[in-house]
């Protein structure tokens, strides 16, 4: 396998996110208001509860994971629904598919340039500051290494739902509805929302087993080694129930590509 083409892709996708400075700082600009919000929210949650721990979570663990969520979200998010329904209306589309590589490889590698930046500009610089200001409260050790193995699963992950509602966009040229869905489904079951220590535990025991909650909650539950996620207490079996999805997922939506690729209409030229 020739890794060299990759890397140009990767870096490629950096060159593309550093030239979009100013809609990372906007972006950036825009999470801070999110947060604003988010504390304030949050804060009179607990002071309605009348306690400092509600489901085992205080306001500061709540505000900690909240932060390091958002910074995430900018972190792990790809735009491939958008593009790709953009370049079916255009029909640029069909300069991808005729490259001499998989369009799915094309899309994966490219996207993780940009990943790479906002990891960068967006997450490590909050994860700084987060840690500072709580005076060191998330400890550094061997769950660092851990957190990034989880990372890179959740990206495969995020990725691969994108991929396959993407697909559709083969059948529907349009998908701004689905992806509106999509993105309400993912943010609000993988915990990047609201943390999933406060949702009924019906709905909680459904929720830990599906595929959403590998994007967000276990790599940050991994980082702030909460408990169940640490080893000997659950870490293994999270990492492995995260490689199970990234697994299954890939198959589907190599498979719903190759399938749904044979129907593709193509529009402008």
């Amino acid at each position: 396998m020739n890794f060299r083409k990759y890397l140009a892709l990767t870096r490629l996708g950096m060159m593309e996110k550093l030239h979009y400075r100013l809609g990372t700082f906007v972006t950036l600009f825009g999470n801070l208001i999110y947060l604003v919000l988010i504390y304030f929210l949050w804060k009179a949650i607990y002071a309605s509860s009348g306690s400092d721990v509600v489901n085992g979570m205080t306001l500061n663990d709540t505000l900690v994971y909240l932060v390091l969520a958002t910074a995430l979200f900018n972190f792990l998010e790809v735009f491939l629904v958008w593009d790709m329904s953009r370049e079916i209306q255009s029909g640029s589309i069909v300069l991808k598919l005729l490259k001499p590589m998989s369009f799915r490889g094309y899309s994966f590698w490219s996207y993780i340039g940009e990943n790479i930046m906002s990891f960068f500009l967006t997450f490590l610089p909050t994860f700084i500051i987060i840690n500072i200001l709580t005076k060191g409260s998330i400890a550094l050790s061997f769950n660092l290494l851990f957190f990034v193995v989880s990372v890179i699963m959740a990206l495969v992950i995020n990725f691969s739902i994108d991929m396959i509602c993407a697909t559709i966009c083969l059948y529907t040229e349009s998908t701004w509805g689905l992806n509106m869905v999509k993105e309400c489904i993912v943010l609000l079951l993988s915990g990047a929302s609201i943390p999933l220590a406060f949702f009924p535990e019906a709905l909680r025991n459904i929720v830990q087993y599906l595929p959403f909650r590998c994007i967000y909650d276990t790599p940050l539950n991994v980082l702030l080694q909460k408990p169940g996620y640490t080893l000997g207490e659950g870490l293994v079996f999270s990492l492995v129930l995260q490689l199970g999805w990234c697994i299954a997922l890939s198959a589907i939506g190599a498979l719903f590509w190759n399938v749904s690729l044979k129907k593709i209409t193509v529009n402008g030229g």
